[in-house]
């Protein structure tokens, strides 16, 4: 009967999120809640079904990461820079707070206000891989750059937490450089394992075993495991197969993990207050990820949607915290107040990201005036010239219906892609592609289009993407015709509402296709010689 009454509040209070146009995990969050006002308490069910899903979370993001992400300077710059200025600014506010003598900050000793401080500086992983795959937008540029300064946070976390826990990591943990050489047996075995329940199961091998167990033997973070072997395996081609095999399972379990940051909090009003006032402070600390990321010439966009992915406190947050309170640095009661911190931090970012375009429309003009006047080479404005024939989206779709138009339209069709490394190799083959972002709204105000265009072909993998540029196409009054590419019947009649000329439904065609090359080659192969 418990679990009865806890899936069903769980589900209802997500579906009232949903019909709420709030993403789900707002409705899980206030579902632990309820549940703990009901007499619920986390268990230990729920405690490992959290651990999987955050787990899991990791893999799957580093099948998507590309390692060179971190060393570039928006990323590992912001994130360091941020760190310390975030530092500054907690250690000084809260101090502040102390010599006033306000509630239980006042209490808190140095070592407390400078562990809370480090704890408060993060932001979660969880919550903006949610939000940037919602949208569809992991592959943004700032989608990449959010992720890449989320993971060097985590680095960091790995390193207070080994330093204070005194788990330090064992003599065996350089033999970990072995799975650099081992990455060729990995390819194989994932060629090997074919696209079924078995590639599934690897996943959870790859996931649980060699990655979270191996470097938890050796006295590393099993999270950190789950993410370096992840990365290892993000060059090959199955790669994105295996993320979404572990998908549902990922969000499953990460329904656990939005429940126990509920059930774990001991509400109480001073509790509530104080996360109240922490979550004033994250405008101070978005505002400085939003500064750094301009200084490293992104534009004002890309900067600024950058800064709302990250515009929450985090569940490593509650990770140091709970270190800190075994140790005796801070009193157990801060526990409750950073686990309702982070859950407000979630109720507000959320419909905040959502619509983080519009806010952006309003805000633009000020935000202009910071951007640098040279700008980043992936952040550039994107220049057309005579092209007649225009493909978004250069997948294995996009490509091949390059090949064919180039036919008619001798070096004037031009691809546009979002994946630097897709762009190179496409490059290399012989064709004309550029990088933009399709779901950027200021790809759209730049983009000088040729007079002679004629056709747009909307061929990105998710119907969001091939959506709104549908929308920016027909809003710019661009005199082409625009072909779009769906999965589903229900998408395919909604580009067609949009005002989409042609739509190709993957599924529907490619079957009516197979079908008309089938009997083309029957009719052949059965006519006499002469």
């Amino acid at each position: 009967m418990d679990i009865s009454i806890l899936i069903t509040v769980t589900f209802l209070a997500g579906f009232l999120a949903h019909l709420a146009h709030l993403p789900p995990l707002i409705g899980f969050l206030a579902a632990g809640f309820a549940l703990r006002e009901m007499g619920f308490e986390q268990n230990e069910l729920i405690s490992t079904a959290a651990d999987l899903g955050v787990t899991l979370l990791l893999f799957t993001v580093g099948l998507k990461l590309d390692v060179r992400t971190l060393f570039k300077r928006e990323v590992w710059g912001t994130a360091t820079a941020h760190m310390g200025t975030n530092m500054l600014l907690f250690i000084g506010t809260l101090s502040a707070v102390k010599w006033l003598g306000i509630s239980s900050i006042g209490e808190l000793s140095t070592t407390g206000i400078v562990v809370l401080s480090f704890a408060l500086c993060f932001s979660s992983t969880v919550f903006a891989v949610k939000v940037l795959e919602d949208k569809s937008e992991m592959n943004a540029l700032y989608g990449r750059v959010a992720i890449g300064v989320l993971i060097m946070q985590d680095i960091f976390a790995v390193v207070f937490l080994a330093a204070t826990t005194g788990k330090l990591p064992t003599m065996y943990a350089p033999l970990l450089l072995l799975l650099l050489p081992f990455r060729p047996v990995l390819y194989r075995l994932l060629n090997r394992v074919g696209h079924g329940e078995l590639q599934l199961v690897l996943g959870f091998f790859l996931t649980f075993v060699l990655g979270a167990q191996l470097f938890d033997s050796v006295g590393l973070k099993s999270d950190l495991g789950a993410l370096v072997v992840g990365m290892l395996l993000a060059g090959h081609p199955a790669a994105s197969g295996m993320a979404k095999a572990l998908f549902s399972f990922k969000e499953l379990f990460l329904v656990a993990f939005f429940l126990s940051i509920g059930l774990s909090s001991e509400l109480s009003f001073e509790s509530i207050y104080i996360a109240l006032f922490l979550v004033g402070i994250l405008v101070i600390k978005s505002a400085f990820y939003l500064l750094y990321l301009l200084q490293f010439r992104l534009r004002s966009r890309t900067a600024f949607l950058g800064a709302m992915s990250l515009a929450n406190y985090s569940e490593f947050g509650l990770i140091v915290t709970a270190v800190a309170v075994q140790l005796g640095w801070l009193d157990a009661d801060w526990m409750a107040t950073l686990a309702m911190a982070v859950s407000i931090s979630f109720l507000l970012a959320a419909p905040i990201h959502k619509n983080a375009d519009i806010i952006y429309q309003f805000i633009r003009p000020s935000l202009k005036r910071l951007q640098r006047s040279k700008l980043h080479l992936e952040d550039q404005p994107i220049e057309l010239g005579q092209m007649q024939v225009v493909i978004l989206g250069m997948g294995r779709i996009g490509e091949g219906a390059y090949d064919m138009l180039q036919q008619h339209y001798p070096d004037l069709v031009i691809g546009i892609d979002t994946d630097l490394e897709k762009i190179q190799h496409q490059i290399e083959s012989g064709r004309a592609v550029i990088q933009g972002d399709a779901t950027d709204s200021d790809f759209w105000e730049k983009l000088a289009p040729s007079k002679d265009l004629k056709l747009v072909l909307l061929a990105m993998p998710h119907h969001h993407g091939n959506q709104y540029a549908l929308k920016q196409l027909k809003k710019g009054e661009f005199g082409a015709k625009i072909a779009a590419i769906a999965q589903f019947a229900d998408d395919a009649e909604k580009l067609k509402r949009l005002g989409a000329d042609e739509v190709f439904n993957l599924y529907n065609e490619a079957g009516a296709g197979f079908a008309d090359h089938v009997h083309a080659q029957l009719i052949a192969s059965n006519k006499p010689h002469e």
